[in-house]
């Protein structure tokens, strides 16, 4: 069972920066893509940032040239810098995690605010 430990939300004022980042409890040679996923309160859970094996890389239009995905493949971890930051970014944030043998995986999320 792989497990997904998140950290770096929290309150940022608006156009304020945050790194989200997600470690994975399993073996490199296992770990597909990761990513980063976000549910707003009465809203369904949409992608934000997706990393590949390889680095690939796919952002929601609404993110693209204000994050950034990044990912440790030495340390099995995912990161999300958030720049720029807007109200409308307000939202639990999910890493999320697929496995080389089809499995996937989500974290417990944090929650990031941003607000003045």
């Amino acid at each position: 069972q792989v497990q997904l430990v998140e950290s770096g939300g929290g309150l940022v004022q608006p156009g304020g920066s945050l790194r989200l980042s997600c470690a994975a409890s399993a073996t490199i040679s296992t770990l597909n893509a990761m990513g980063w996923y976000r549910q707003a309160p009465g809203k369904e859970r949409e992608l934000v940032a997706r990393i590949t094996r390889g680095g690939s890389t796919n952002y929601a239009d609404s993110v693209k040239g204000r994050f950034t995905v990044s990912r440790d493949n030495a340390k099995t971890t995912v990161y999300l810098q958030m720049n720029s930051l807007k109200p409308e970014d307000t939202a639990v944030y999910y890493c999320n995690l697929d496995t080389i043998n089809g499995r996937n995986y989500w974290g417990q999320g944090t929650q990031v605010t941003v607000s003045s």
